[in-house]
């Protein structure tokens, strides 16, 4: 007899359940992959290790709140073990790539890739993912003053990298 999940006032099947949360959340997975490899096919990879580590892992199905913070802390896991696992990573410019991910606020997706890793996710969860900084700071295990002032970091930095590329505050 399969066991039953509560999901949304909806008994779903571990294998449904699964299924719909790697449906609902692979776009979200592929963009933190990305933005922290910078390659589609690294992303792609990651997004498959996330699936199956949401299969055979035991992974928080009955809240969703929790299990979008387990896939997240998951994806930025296996970006790392990616970048550890590789001595010299070779990227592409963004420029050649025209099947990045668009957001409909206009991302500046290179100009992120320039930032260092812990400022690049910190950004990506404030402002693509809405998290709070207390959300950011559960998710990456950290204090929230330590997220606090690696946001405004991060903010410093890509604002001088967005400088240089032309665009003008005021």
């Amino acid at each position: 007899m399969k066991k039953k999940f509560v999901n949304e006032n909806k008994t779903e099947t571990r294998e449904a359940l699964i299924e719909n949360t790697i449906r609902k959340h692979a776009d979200m997975i592929y963009r933190i992959a990305y933005q922290n490899t910078g390659s589609t096919a690294d992303a792609e990879d990651i997004l498959q290790e996330v699936s199956i580590a949401l299969v055979t892992k035991n992974a928080p199905l009955e809240n969703e709140e929790h299990l979008k913070r387990w896939l997240i802390r998951v994806t930025i896991n296996k970006c790392r073990d990616l970048h550890r696992h590789l001595k010299v990573i070779e990227t592409e410019p963004l420029e050649d790539h025209e099947d990045i991910p668009a957001d409909e606020k206009g991302e500046i997706m290179e100009e992120l890739q320039q930032l260092p890793e812990q400022y690049r996710n910190i950004i990506y969860l404030y402002y693509y993912e809405q998290y709070t900084l207390q959300e950011i700071a559960d998710i990456m295990k950290k204090s929230i003053n330590t997220i606090s002032s690696g946001l405004q970091r991060a903010r410093n930095q890509l604002k001088r990298v967005l400088m240089e590329e032309g665009y003008s505050y005021g």
